[in-house]
């Protein structure tokens, strides 16, 4: 078959979920699964039909909220289902996701892993991207391996014999005996502190969504921060980082022992703190920039003379020098960073806060949505900024990555800071126990 447009793919039951939710948030959730395919009589929509319709498709994506209510106050997992009950709505027959539990909690992956195996069950054939190797194994009856572009291998799992390392192996050409790479830490002195610190939510100010937080990194440590989603990770990584989310209330930030003022993140860069967001296409890039001048973003004054006339020459050679470091594929840095992988766009921003010189990097999700062989690249990277000196806040929704790379580890549960953990004691369990809910727990638990 040919397809001249994604009509006629969708008229022929294809339909797509691709990893950035294709949803307009100021719209309701019936105006979106029907947007381009309203039923109407007389060229007037029939909202009574059409909200019959669309609760019968909530009901099969197991989505109880109303069909009036907003897509912009659902959260990411209810959205993932929302864009499946759009493309249920159009008969679909072979349904195309892309890394679809990419931004999910574990509960909310395991709804969606359940909904693709019952959608297989009603006759619908899912292919599913995805890095996340033991959802593959989960719901697959096949794995088809792709590495720079080509296929690789098919592997039945019908026939066994198949395993995570087998398919790491086929993803990188190599065998990777280690998932983190080695690392002996030289941790130093207390670099930086967080005490008492409290933050309301940005749109609604009786919330707070960082309560009386307080922790603390040492020069050279990697310090984990884990905790389920919405629990405030990200708000208070970014309430730090200069006061870019919500509304500051109280508490201090200390560094080297004294307190520094960090009410903007121009005043953050300058005291030398770093902050990778987990939105890298939304907040860590401007996908429009070339390489080159995405990697000297954060400290133009670097690459400037005192007439702020930039030295497009330097600019390029410190790209270069960066790219060659992190390994970043791409044929140019004057390419455009929106059309590198997404491994590769992580890498660019790394280069980004690596050139601002940081003593303290706040890294948000830095290998969501990246294959295993870069993830082991990244992993290397934040190792390297540690031996440096480099003090490091690793926020993960993946507790195996939290706790193969962390020295310390703080759990967060609904804004506020509930155990903190040595890597000797941090056992999945324990994290667990202490990331849902206030009470305490030891390693034991």
């Amino acid at each position: 078959m040919r397809f001249a447009n994604v009509r006629q793919s969708e008229a022929a039951g294809i339909g797509i979920i691709h990893q950035e939710l294709a949803l307009i948030p100021q719209l309701s959730i019936t105006e979106n699964i029907l947007l381009g395919n309203e039923t109407a009589r007389f060229g007037v929509i029939d909202w009574v039909s059409a909200q019959r319709r669309v609760r019968e498709l909530l009901e099969w994506v197991g989505l109880d909220d109303h069909p009036d209510t907003l897509v912009k106050s659902l959260g990411v997992g209810k959205q993932q289902l929302v864009e499946i009950a759009k493309a249920l709505h159009k008969s679909v027959k072979l349904l195309i996701l892309d890394e679809p539990t990419a931004a999910l909690n574990e509960t909310e992956s395991q709804h969606l892993l359940d909904l693709i195996v019952g959608l297989k069950e009603r006759g619908v054939t899912s292919i599913m991207i995805s890095h996340k190797l033991n959802e593959i194994e989960q719901v697959a009856d096949s794995i088809t391996v792709l590495r720079d572009g080509q296929s690789i291998e098919t592997l039945d799992l019908e026939g066994g014999n198949v395993d995570e390392d087998r398919i790491i192996r086929g993803m990188v050409g190599r065998s990777l005996e280690n998932r983190f790479p080695p690392r002996t830490p030289d941790i130093g002195d207390t670099l930086f502190e967080v005490r008492n610190w409290t933050v309301q939510h940005a749109l609604d100010p009786s919330r707070l969504v960082c309560k009386d937080v307080n922790l603390s990194v040492r020069r050279g440590e990697i310090v984990g921060l884990a905790g389920l989603m919405g629990a405030g990770r990200t708000e208070l990584a970014m309430s730090v980082f200069g006061r870019s989310y919500g509304t500051y209330v109280s508490g201090e930030i200390f560094k080297n022992g004294r307190p520094i003022k960090v009410g903007n993140v121009r005043e953050a860069i300058r005291h030398r703190i770093g902050y990778v967001s987990e939105d890298r296409k939304g907040l860590g890039l401007n996908l429009l920039d070339s390489v080159r001048r995405a990697t000297v973003s954060a400290r133009l004054d670097k690459v400037s003379s005192r007439a702020g006339v930039i030295d497009e020459l330097q600019e390029h050679e410190i790209a270069e020098r960066y790219r060659a470091a992190l390994g970043t594929k791409t044929a140019s840095v004057d390419a455009s960073v929106g059309k590198l992988s997404g491994g590769n766009q992580q890498k660019v921003v790394l280069s980004k806060w690596m050139f601002t010189d940081p003593d303290v990097l706040i890294l948000d999700e830095p290998t969501r949505g990246i294959d295993v062989g870069a993830k082991y690249e990244i992993y290397k990277i934040i190792n390297d900024l540690a031996a440096a000196g480099t003090g490091i806040i690793l926020i993960s929704s993946e507790l195996p990555e939290v706790m193969g790379l962390s020295d310390r580890i703080y759990t967060i549960f609904e804004g506020r800071i509930t155990n903190e953990f040595t890597a000797a004691e941090a056992t999945s369990e324990a994290l667990m126990v202490s990331m849902t809910s206030t009470r305490k727990a030891g390693a034991a638990a």
